[in-house]
């Protein structure tokens, strides 16, 4: 079989982001074809597409102005997280920056809906706190409205369907926000979701008539998200659907007609409802037939003008990421009566074609989900691969830890992975306790005072693993990014034995450094997760890796960008300074080009070569 170099994985494609143009034809999407996101349009399925944007600096989201063949797209500059925005003139290609200021964040909130005006969040007034801006399509700069001041984490969620008001959201943690509507006029902020304790109300749409709101939520003590409609007159709020045990992650609406697609997280897995809401029941509605998508995670749901076809993109552990248009057809027949949908499936057609880098498809490996009985008889998902060639109890192990640590692995394309299983490698994707996907109980099993629960689950892991007949139980390494960084250093501290290596990338290292040099508009937010630097700073430095350094064993790969707003780079500098100290084998890459994470392909390939050189040499 032949075998191929981390280039050339790293060279597979992704396609998504997708956004149709205000005449229904054209399709915007992003791909990574030059090495980093930029903006691709294509008129048909599979057509050849045209490149739009040719920056050296990563494209973060794109959309069509509803009525103008142009689009506004964001994009910051080294990885520093500071988005600005931009207009893009689709018949010219000229590109302007609509907010030219650097030092600042700026959060699309959506163009109105006669497309003379956009709205976004920013903390141009005070870095720690986002505000709420309306400009002018035609606007730069100080020319922004600014509409409100924030005292915290806002975001917009969209216009009104008469462009009156704005939904606005405020964060207060992963599993507390507040929805508000914000009048243009009178500048007058209503809060709608009142509450004690802590209640999601996330995925936020104006319902077609504007008298109320879909969203996704836990109200009233519900483990999982379901599906609800909020009454913005009264506060009341009514289940639409309920999540049968698993989260409702969210729904796209299309605020004309009420067509929706609501995506349900089942173990991972992605399962689609596609329907349309009752004008005179807002919780009742018809539901089409469901599109059959390859892969098993999607989402990214854009409406054409007309409702009558979607666009979304799709993944699997087999299926790198492209985009598919799904056709719902017609809303009304003549008779004014809802068109039948009489059919199992509905028509679904990839536009996009991103390439494998001439790797062939059926080359990739299926994951497969297990469950892993940890130290409290809690039941631990992972998604466990074994190469093909797997021999008994000779095969090395990457246990791959994620990061949030509200985030949650899904069987979805990953090229590095395949990389390591054409290598021989099996890879192991935990979702320990603390994991979002599972319900807000088992999320809440890792905060603060229980962190350390969440790494005795990775050691649970680890002898499932021995156990496996095919593993060779000294061959296992742990490999982690951001909050998953931390993960496997305290991994290899806690259970030194456990390990032949480990690579941490933007980990965290210490807490409460960490939490004195994060962004200022991130502070509360991950003191919510990890503990307040006032209440809790004695437990947050007792497990921080750089205070328990003296147990490592294995070996160490620490990288870092050097522009890194989330997790600041002294976190690489100080664990690798002081594992150095332990004389174990400890090798450090920081990249000055690149911030929460490696976006720019050439890094990419430099990072994950060494990633391959290194474990090939101790694992």
């Amino acid at each position: 079989m032949v075998a191929y170099d981390i280039e050339r994985y790293l060279n597979i494609r992704s396609a998504y982001g997708a956004s149709f143009g205000p005449d229904g034809e054209r399709l915007s999407f992003l791909m990574d074809t030059t090495g980093t996101s930029q903006v691709w349009t294509l008129e048909g399925p599979q057509e050849w597409p045209e490149q739009r944007t040719f920056s050296d600096e990563r494209v973060t989201f794109a959309t069509w102005s509803p009525e103008r063949p142009e689009l506004i797209f964001g994009m910051d500059e080294g990885g520093n997280e500071r988005a600005q925005l931009f207009r893009l003139e689709a018949e010219t290609g000229a590109i302007e920056n609509l907010t030219a200021m650097p030092d600042a964040k700026h959060r699309w909130g959506g163009f109105s809906h006669d497309g003379e005006r956009f709205a976004f969040a920013s903390n141009r007034r005070e870095e720690s706190v986002f505000d709420v801006y309306v400009q002018g399509r035609d606007e730069t700069g100080d020319d922004a409205r600014l509409v409100h001041e924030g005292d915290g984490w806002l975001s917009v969620s969209g216009w009104s369907p008469d462009d009156t008001r704005l939904l606005v959201s405020q964060a207060y943690s992963n599993f507390d926000q507040d929805l508000y509507v914000l009048d243009l006029e009178t500048e007058e902020l209503d809060h709608l979701t009142p509450h004690e304790s802590d209640v999601r109300y996330q995925s936020a749409n104006w319902a077609p008539d504007g008298e109320g709101i879909y969203l996704v939520t836990d109200h009233g003590d519900a483990d999982t998200l379901y599906l609800a409609y909020l009454d913005v007159e009264t506060g009341d709020l009514e289940t639409v659907t309920e999540g049968d045990g698993w989260n409702v992650d969210g729904i796209a609406l299309d605020d004309e007609t009420g067509r929706f697609v609501y995506s349900q997280n089942v173990e991972g897995y992605t399962e689609l409802t596609v329907g349309e809401f009752d004008d005179a029941d807002p919780t009742e509605f018809e539901t089409f037939p469901r599109p059959d998508l390859p892969g098993g995670v999607a989402g990214g749901v854009s409406f054409g003008p007309d409702a009558e076809r979607f666009a979304l993109s799709t993944s699997g552990d087999t299926v790198n990421t492209n985009v598919f248009v799904v056709d719902i057809g017609q809303r009304r027949g003549s008779d004014g009566e809802t068109e039948s949908h009489d059919v199992e499936t509905a028509e679904t057609e990839r536009w996009t074609d991103a390439p494998t880098a001439g790797i062939p498809r059926e080359t990739f490996d299926e994951s497969e989900l297990v469950h892993v009985e940890s130290f409290d008889d809690l039941e631990v998902p992972g998604f466990f691969s074994l190469p093909d060639d797997a021999d008994a109890g000779e095969t090395p192990v990457v246990v791959d830890i994620h990061g949030g640590p509200e985030s949650q692995r899904r069987p979805s394309f990953s090229s590095v992975k395949q990389y390591f299983l054409d290598r021989g490698y099996a890879y192991f994707e935990p979702n320990v306790r603390g994991s979002a996907g599972y319900g807000a109980d088992y999320a809440a099993l890792d905060d603060v005072e229980k962190r350390m629960d969440s790494v005795a689950d990775i050691e649970a892991c680890v002898e499932w693993l021995q156990d496996h007949p095919a593993v060779d139980p000294d061959r296992i390494a742990a490999k982690g990014g951001s909050y998953g960084g931390f993960m496997v250093l305290a991994a290899l501290t806690e259970y030194p034995d456990l390990w032949a290596a480990g690579i941490d990338v933007v980990g965290i290292a210490n807490f409460v450094t960490f939490l004195e040099n994060t962004g200022d508009w991130r502070r509360k937010l991950r003191e919510a997760e990890y503990g307040s630097l006032e209440d809790d700073r004695e437990f947050l430095e007792e497990i921080s890796p750089t205070n328990n350094i003296k147990h490592i064993e294995a070996p160490l790969f620490v990288l870092h960008g050097e522009n890194d707003p989330r997790v600041p780079v002294g976190e690489a500098e100080q664990i690798a300074e002081q594992a150095n100290e332990q004389s174990v084998p400890v090798q450090k890459l920081i990249f000055d080009d690149e911030g929460h994470g490696f976006s720019k392909l050439e890094n990419r390939i430099e990072a994950y070569s060494a990633i391959a050189d290194f474990l090939d040499e101790h694992v």
